[in-house]
């Protein structure tokens, strides 16, 4: 399912839609992200687009550090999905330094700045 303007657009406009699709390569079976009209492991450019999971692990973290009064600390992290892909985001509903590396995780989307973001919460059992 390529678009006309391209991966980003399809991809952000799934999100708006509330859900999380990722570029899947049509040759050789390998998910990426970011979306592009290229598979970065073959280079074929028969892309399809697969409902993502939602799972997956904290591969890194860190806490960036702001006043209270600019809105507190929060948590940056790498998550790789279940998929085998890595997103940048946040880990929300718990303490930014409680976020550890191997953490499970689930994703959400949300309206974050005006726009549609993956974000994750800790995963439950």
């Amino acid at each position: 399912m390529q678009d006309a303007k391209g991966p980003d657009q399809l991809f952000q406009r799934a999100l708006a839609e509330g859900e999380i699709l990722l570029p899947k390569c049509d040759d050789c079976g390998a998910y990426h992200f970011f979306p592009r009209v290229l598979c970065p492991h073959c280079h074929g450019a028969a892309i399809s687009w697969k409902q993502a999971g939602g799972k997956g692990r904290v591969h890194t973290t860190t806490v960036v550090r702001r006043k209270p009064e600019r809105g507190g600390d929060y948590n940056v992290c790498v998550v790789e999905l279940d998929e085998g892909v890595r997103m940048m985001s946040r880990v929300e509903g718990i303490a930014p330094g409680e976020v550890v590396i191997d953490m499970p995780v689930t994703a959400f989307v949300v309206e974050a700045e005006g726009v549609p973001a993956v974000l994750f919460k800790p995963s439950e059992g």
